[in-house]
């Protein structure tokens, strides 16, 4: 692969992770919004309905997912070559991730036991859910061994499980949009709309570390 090719998909890559932070952080702000001022006009059924089981669990939610407009938030940084090149900065950066990570998926348990897309919706979200904090946890590890390349492996691994979640918003769009093709509701796509969305954005996380050595990565902080 030549130089010119590299560097295109490297940007390529940099913005696709960028607009997933950036539909997280918007669904975050929205769930919030709704959750302090519930909307005045009654919504669709479907979407009420969501409204109102997020409302039931107000506290938890809000315990959810405002480490996880942080986590977004202050993830780019992370990855900034300029950031890397400062390791008290970075330190910094990695430790405010691995604490709001840690509480976000800590919080994501409870919130998957009845979700609105019942026992399809619970297993991939407990299951990614498990997985990423595995997968933080390790990297966790391997930061305190001093072993940065296994460390940067393991944080990517936990971000591209954290960052499925915005993946599922487009795919739940899709099935929001053909719904009338589908005749398929929420609670029929939902758990769908979780698996794929997660899986794509896992694979994709791991297609990224084999085109990217970490060896090389954690050179260019050095």
């Amino acid at each position: 692969m030549d130089q010119d090719t590299a560097h295109r998909q490297s940007r390529l890559a940099w913005g696709a992770f960028l607009l997933l932070c950036v539909i997280a952080a918007a669904a975050a702000v929205r769930r919030i919004i709704v959750l302090i001022l519930p909307p005045v006009v009654a919504r669709v059924p479907e979407m009420a309905a969501l409204d109102a089981a997020f409302a039931a669990r107000k506290a938890l939610t809000l315990c959810h997912i405002l480490p996880a407009l942080l986590f977004v938030a202050v993830l780019p940084f992370w990855f900034l070559r300029s950031v890397r090149r400062r390791p008290e900065v970075h330190r910094r950066v990695t430790f405010a991730l691995f604490a709001l990570g840690a509480i976000v998926g800590g919080t994501a348990l409870p919130l998957s036991l009845h979700p609105i897309g019942g026992v399809n919706e619970a297993s991939a979200a407990i299951l990614y859910d498990c997985l990423f904090l595995f997968s933080l946890g390790r990297a966790a590890v391997m930061y305190r061994r001093g072993d940065l390349t296994l460390h940067r492996g393991w944080m990517i691994r936990a971000i591209a499980v954290l960052l499925g979640i915005a993946t599922t918003r487009p795919v739940m769009g899709i099935f929001f949009a053909t719904e009338r093709i589908t005749h398929l509701h929420p609670q029929q796509f939902f758990g769908t709309a979780f698996w794929i969305g997660f899986t794509v954005t896992y694979i994709a996380g791991e297609a990224y570390l084999r085109a990217h050595p970490v060896d090389a990565w954690v050179a260019q902080a050095s």
